[in-house]
């Protein structure tokens, strides 16, 4: 005990820790495998390995031959390859020094006037050398990325326009958005703008396929259409489905289309379906109950209406103005579920306005 009070260990503590510390009978400690999420793992390491954006190919091919890099505005749909872009063109100009050279910002959840003022600003000053450690020449300035620029206030953006102009000569600021117009002009006119388009679905399809062969998952044909359509052109969520649909059938069972639907949650078209028929029959009594029974399946409403959209746009028993109505209705309550609204009273207002689009 005297011993405990002095040290804060028991008499024992020494030897338990070194009996800890041998290895096992054999000598030889087990590595764990690698946890890294196949988004990251298959992310692109070159600047050829982009598919399907050729124009910012070529600027950055340009950029690694030996041109200076200009100022960049990447924008598009998500999952396109915007932020993996930049970071492979900068580990290749870089090398082995590529995240020392690099401030990667999120700019929705560091996005006020304070971080362009202490996180970018200091970084930006520092002088960068044109030589690497291993002695291979590499150019003379740092990259700022700021990821989901078009989360920034209006405020930060201002400061982050002096930035610019004043550290040409030492930093490259690389903006990653997916809306351009919540921009504000002063920076997108210091910028080279690309857009960046959704992939194809074959280029999708060859990518899974690619990544079902190194993972040594078994995927049928129609679970890789269903992943293309379900992702809806953003590749990153259609590898992120793959690896739980992987995960939740486990090794040796071959991943099905119904596992895809299920991960993505995307809801039963029978749903979708008996919604605008009970819209059809116009009884408010029985619309009341279907959305109720709609509730407790648990449904994502945000996912419904944007499958509503497709059915709505599509079909043509419906006249063009009852279509415009009932699209009109449906932005207005997609707009609500992201703001927060209660999912409940927005599908009950939304059925409402599609009986009364009907009756035109």
């Amino acid at each position: 005990m005297q011993a405990f009070l002095k040290t804060g260990k028991l008499s024992g503590g020494q030897g338990y820790s070194k009996a800890k510390e041998k290895p096992g009978s054999s000598g030889v400690s087990k590595k764990k495998p690698s946890l890294t999420p196949w988004v990251e793992k298959y992310r692109p390491r070159t600047v050829n390995d982009v598919v399907e954006q050729n124009d910012v190919v070529e600027v950055m091919r340009q950029c690694l031959n030996g041109a200076d890099l200009p100022n960049l505005l990447f924008y598009g749909p998500p999952g396109t390859g915007k932020t993996s872009t930049i970071l492979a063109a900068a580990r290749q100009l870089f090398g082995d020094i590529y995240k020392e050279r690099i401030l990667e910002l999120n700019a929705s959840d560091e996005r006020g006037i304070q971080v362009i003022r202490e996180k970018v600003k200091n970084f930006a000053q520092f002088s960068a050398s044109n030589i690497r450690p291993d002695g291979r020449p590499c150019p003379p300035f740092k990259i700022v990325i700021l990821d989901e620029a078009d989360s920034m206030t209006q405020a930060a953006q201002a400061a982050l326009r002096r930035t610019m102009e004043r550290e040409t000569k030492t930093t490259r600021f690389c903006l990653v958005c997916n809306y351009v117009s919540r921009i504000i002009p002063p920076i997108t006119s210091r910028c080279s703008k690309f857009r960046f388009k959704s992939l194809g679905n074959e280029l999708i399809k060859e990518r899974l396929q690619l990544i079902c062969n190194e993972e040594k998952v078994s995927c049928s044909e129609d679970a890789l259409n269903c992943l293309v359509q379900t992702s809806g052109g953003d590749l990153r969520r259609a590898i992120t489905c793959l690896q739980s649909c992987s995960r939740l059938k486990g090794s040796g069972s071959e991943v099905l289309p119904e596992d895809v639907r299920e991960v993505a949650g995307v809801v039963p078209i029978e749903w979708v379906n008996g919604m605008v028929e009970v819209c059809h029959l116009c009884d408010y009594e029985k619309l009341t109950e279907f959305v109720d029974k709609l509730m407790q399946e648990g449904y994502c409403v945000a996912q419904l209406i944007e499958q509503l959209h497709e059915v709505i746009v599509f079909d043509p028993k419906l006249t063009d103005k009852q279509k415009a109505v009932i699209c009109d209705k449906l932005g207005i309550c997609s707009f609500r579920m992201q703001d927060g609204g209660n999912e409940y009273i927005g599908l009950l207002d939304l059925c409402c306005t599609i009986i009364k689009a009907l009756k035109m």
